[in-house]
């Protein structure tokens, strides 16, 4: 049972027993907070108290959460978890009173059953259009975004040819200012993907996210990771040092370069004809092969 909760949460072990609290404790405020209101009220005990009373504590439950997350670290679950029923509402509502939609697929960009996914890359964007075509027809999961550091770069003219909006991002304000919360909030951004994303992400942006941002590195992690160890200078690295196997990691984003949790692995050999170029082909196929996989397994609940 925890386990499925914290894959459903994506959160850690600690962060699992945090919310839980939070949960525990802001239930038992809101029926207290509750009691003490109603007592006030010139209400004998029967249905009208009873409808009082759900009303109370429909009105206090959220928050008393939020308060009572701050001090357990656990605010920005719990906005963002609250903004999720918030937004389950609205659509409920909004499909009940507009009996004449736009269109099917307008309610169903907008349904709180699909988790909308961004990818930050920062070339090509071979890994970006695999993800796209895996999911453009898959009933849950949307890749509602792409971000990209690099004007001109191929992941952009890839958002241009499939119609996803895109998003170009500044060195300053990425690293240094709001690191774009805000937009991947206002565009109901579920879940980030690196797909071959060069800058460091910064802590502002992990924790508005958190355990909701993966990377795929071209090596088996811990080995061949770390700042500076990306694309071919992996590859020179693996192949300088003789290895006989390298391959790639999906892993959780934190605030060191390739040192998140580890979420997946797969390898391929390594032979003494290898170039740089060839060992790269392998892993792209790596890649192609298991990203989108790993993807589905970690949304789908």
């Amino acid at each position: 049972m925890f386990e499925r909760l914290q894959q459903k949460w994506k959160v850690s072990g600690s962060g699992l027993v945090l919310i839980l609290c939070t949960f525990a404790i802001g239930g038992s405020v809101t029926g207290y907070t509750a009691r003490k209101i109603i007592a006030q009220l010139p209400v004998e005990r029967g249905g009208l108290w009873m409808l009082i009373y759900i009303l109370l504590l429909t009105l206090i439950w959220p928050l008393a959460v939020i308060v009572i997350s701050i001090p357990f670290g656990q605010f920005g679950f719990f906005r963002n978890y609250l903004q999720r029923i918030w937004r389950k509402l609205t659509v409920s509502s909004s499909q009940l009173t507009d009996t004449y939609p736009k269109s099917l697929s307008s309610i169903k960009d907008q349904s709180p059953l699909i988790t909308h996914i961004a990818i930050f890359a920062s070339g090509a964007g071979t890994n970006a259009q695999k993800i796209i075509d895996s999911f453009r027809l898959h009933p849950s999961i949307k890749v509602s975004l792409i971000v990209s550091n690099k004007p001109g770069s191929g992941v952009l003219q890839i958002a241009g040819k499939e119609n996803i909006p895109s998003l170009l991002i500044g060195k300053e304000r990425f690293s240094a200012g709001d690191a774009y919360v805000n937009e991947l909030k206002q565009r109901h951004i579920d879940f980030i993907v690196l797909a071959g994303f060069l800058w460091k992400i910064p802590s502002l942006l992990i924790k508005a996210f958190p355990q909701a941002i993966i990377n795929i590195h071209p090596a088996l992690l811990p080995a061949y990771g770390g700042k500076g160890m990306y694309g071919h200078k992996v590859h020179e690295a693996v192949i300088a040092a003789g290895e006989k196997e390298s391959g790639i990691t999906v892993h959780y984003v934190d605030e060191i370069y390739d040192h998140g949790q580890i979420i997946f692995q797969a390898s391929c050999p390594v032979s003494i004809t290898d170039t740089p170029v060839t060992l790269a082909q392998k892993i792209h196929q790596l890649e192609h092969e298991h990203f989108s996989k790993v993807i589905e397994t970690l949304l789908i609940k």
